[in-house]
């Protein structure tokens, strides 16, 4: 006879887990607080209790606190009658109940920016309702949370170099130890080199490095440039937003300026008109710099190619007295970290003390919530770092037809916020 096992409490076990995590989201939309306090932290099988997810909307307690204040989508009418003529607002009452519920739940660690089956955020729930209170509460979090982020990818790389000096340290003793000894059996001169692990993304994932797209293929165009896994490096809807970040930076003829990547070459064009004395650009990738110099641009009075990484070509500059009336940072692939070394320890050196510079603000911009937390974390950068920024908002035309071909949309919000940055007085 087959053995019968008893998987009972196996079930229960799941039931009973699948039940704890309704009943947080449950407390989590009605905004009862004080029971969803006991409930996250009682919830012994729970440890994440603050980020469970329903299996069939992936709603996280944030996401249902939020959603719990949408409206009806029907007005009752005068006649008793429904109508859809004018969007209902969110009820006054229910979203300050909420916002004590969000920001008692990021209190507890829930996540800011978690998805749910339909690819939206808390705060994306929370913008498409019109409850801008919770909005702007998501939008603090995120700020904080990447602020965070920030400073402890700094305390790594401190902590990176102790830890090699440390290594130095212990190599040097070694090899004193190892050449007083005279023991060559501890050196095999037959070894390969051991190979150095990396966590840059594949070529399935869009989010490519940038050492992998200065190794890249690119496929250059009259309105794109692409690179070999179809991610858009630069498109030419972004004329209209490089015309007026040059007119902002270079108001008058006669002055300097200094480009951080060529690309399709828009806003270096745009420079040109307004008639500068020194031009001087940055260009990393090959073929680009190929392509500059068949369109001619090392001919043209005034203009400088670099051709290199800006991190290795502008301590140079700095090193040899150099100094711009404009600077423009426009780079594929590089991180919020790199940005921030850039505006943080190189642009001081190079701007004159009543100069400008800019930026492509592209920071986020595949997400409403990205580009509003990233646009804070920049202004608190930036004022560490000794500058002021002026924004002016730019209407986007609709780009559905300007993504095929392309792998995803890397533009999706609505208004470019362009920047000028100065020294402050």
């Amino acid at each position: 006879m087959p053995e019968v096992i008893d998987d009972t409490a196996v079930h229960l076990t799941e039931v009973d887990i699948d039940l704890d995590v309704q009943e947080i989201l449950l407390a989590a939309s009605q905004h009862d607080q004080s029971k969803l306090r006991q409930l996250l932290r009682t919830q012994s099988m729970l440890p994440d209790a603050a980020n469970v997810k329903d299996t069939e909307t992936g709603f996280s307690p944030l996401h249902a606190a939020i959603a719990a204040c949408e409206p009806d989508t029907e007005i009752v009418g005068t006649n008793g009658a429904a109508t859809s003529n004018s969007k209902p607002s969110v009820d006054t009452e229910t979203v300050k109940s909420a916002v004590e519920t969000v920001k008692f739940l990021l209190q507890e660690g829930a996540i800011w920016n978690d998805l749910d089956a339909n690819n939206e955020t808390p705060g994306c729930i929370a913008r498409r309702i019109g409850a801008l209170e919770l909005y702007e509460l998501i939008v603090d979090a995120g700020v904080r949370a990447e602020l965070l982020l920030n400073r402890l990818d700094a305390y790594e790389e401190l902590s990176d170099d102790d830890d090699e000096e440390e290594e130095a340290e212990a190599e040097a003793e070694a090899e004193t130890e190892a050449e007083a000894e005279t023991a060559p059996e501890l050196v095999d001169a037959s070894a390969e080199p051991a190979t150095e692990t990396t966590t840059t993304a594949t070529t399935a994932n869009p989010e490519v490095s940038n050492s992998q797209y200065l190794e890249s293929r690119l496929n250059i165009s009259n309105d794109r440039i692409l690179d070999a896994d179809q991610n858009g490096v630069m498109m030419a809807w972004e004329s209209d937003i490089m015309r007026k970040s040059a007119k902002a930076l270079l108001p008058t003829p006669g002055l300097r300026v200094l480009n951080i990547g060529h690309g399709m070459g828009i806003v270096d064009g745009f420079f040109q008109e307004q008639g500068p004395a020194v031009h001087h650009i940055v260009e990393a990738h090959e073929e680009v710099v190929t392509e500059m110099k068949r369109r001619g641009w090392d001919t043209k009075p005034g203009v400088v190619i670099h051709q290199g990484r800006w991190q290795d070509i502008l301590p140079g500059l700095v090193a040899a007295g150099e100094s711009f009336d404009a600077i423009y940072y426009d780079t594929f692939a590089e991180s919020y970290g790199d940005f921030r070394d850039f505006f943080s320890e190189l642009v001081i050196g190079l701007l004159e003390q009543e100069g400008r510079w800019g930026f492509f603000n592209g920071m986020g911009a595949d997400r409403q919530i990205s580009y509003d937390v990233y646009q804070k974390v920049a202004e608190m950068d930036l004022f560490e770092a000794g500058f002021d920024v002026q924004w002016e908002d730019i209407a986007v035309p609709k780009l559905d037809g300007e993504w095929e071909g392309v792998r995803r949309a890397y533009w999706v919000v609505d208004d470019y916020r362009l920047p000028l940055c100065k020294f402050m007085d």
